[in-house]
């Protein structure tokens, strides 16, 4: 072997050897199926880190709960098992209270006032909030809008008095319909579309595409644009992991993460679109002359137990005067 060849080789090598030391594959939960605007945001994130990182950043997605349920997968992000998560900011709240902040009913007015705060610096601000718990917060995604959907129509709080209504097992949800005069029933999301028809619950509430895809219209044909939470999605990545990333590996992610933050506004926005002409086509009455100042001022002492603590106060204060800007 010549010497050229020779030390072409041990170059290659030490090229080769080079790049699979800088490489990082980086594990990605989602517990939504391949095709959720979720997922797709999470596949554009990481053909974006690839490129800025030159391929020595890579993300492998796991969508559809390979990982296991919401739950699990915080538990396994705080303990570094995995290393990036997408998960809804409800179950997050739980240890990071801030984050129940964006999910109080009728904090927001329209889905601007919510864009505007979520995408701007109050987003940030709240986002802080995790890294004590073992967590850095990159950007948040839209779930949309969540209404009453009911077998009768529901215009005020009135309305509600008597009904059975589906909510998630939170006490701040449980609270609110409470609040709004109904009979709190919290159960999985699976059994809802068969207890709307037996009539074992009255109502439920959720986003368009849910209300839509999960066929619960066929049992509910009353959708009620209250509006009362828009909880936001959140792609978060362990503390662990983000500290072993160098300055340039952090500003990809957290720029990727940006971009993945407008595909999933783009792609929700479709799927709301698609599903209201779907639910038009089904014959579903939609409700739009909703007192809101009614609802808004029946769940009004919900927020007594944040507005003690001056900073929940200080951050709701400021929410709300997002809306003007």
């Amino acid at each position: 072997m010549s010497g050229f060849v020779q030390w072409s080789l041990i170059l290659l090598m030490m090229l080769t050897a080079t790049t699979a030391k800088t490489a990082t594959i980086l594990r990605v939960a989602d517990t939504q199926p391949a095709n959720y605007p979720t997922v797709i945001a999470l596949q554009h994130m990481a053909e974006r880190v690839a490129e800025m990182s030159d391929g020595e950043l890579t993300l492998k997605i796991y969508p559809a709960r390979q990982l296991g349920e919401e739950k699990d997968t915080i538990l396994a992000t705080l303990f570094g098992a995995i290393d990036i998560n997408r998960v809804s900011s409800a179950p997050l709240g739980t240890m990071v209270p801030e984050l129940q902040l964006l999910g109080l009913p009728y904090l927001f007015e329209n889905q601007e006032h919510f864009y505007r705060v979520i995408e701007g610096e109050i987003g940030e601000e709240i986002l802080k909030f995790l890294e004590p718990h073992g967590m850095v917060g990159l950007s948040y995604l839209t779930a949309g809008a969540r209404s009453f959907y009911s077998t009768r129509p529901i215009r005020t709080p009135a309305d509600l008095k008597g009904m059975k209504v589906r909510v998630q097992n939170t006490d701040l949800y449980l609270d609110m319909v409470e609040h709004l005069g109904g009979n709190a029933t919290p159960m999985s999301f699976g059994q809802v579309y068969e207890s709307l028809i037996t009539g074992v619950i009255d109502a439920a509430e959720n986003n368009w595409p849910s209300y839509v895809s999960t066929r619960h219209l066929e049992a509910a044909n009353y959708y009620s644009l209250d509006t009362h939470t828009m909880v936001p999605e959140v792609i978060v990545i362990s503390r662990a992991r983000w500290q072993r990333l160098n300055a340039n590996e952090q500003q990809i992610l957290k720029t990727a993460a940006k971009e993945a933050t407008q595909l999933m506004r783009q792609l929700w926005e479709q799927r709301v679109k698609e599903a209201q002409v779907a639910a038009a086509k089904a014959g579903v009455t939609v409700i739009d002359d909703i007192d809101l100042t009614a609802f808004a001022d029946a769940v009004a002492p919900l927020y007594q137990p944040f507005e003690q603590n001056p900073t929940y106060a200080a951050l709701i204060k400021r929410i709300r005067e997002a809306a003007n800007d």
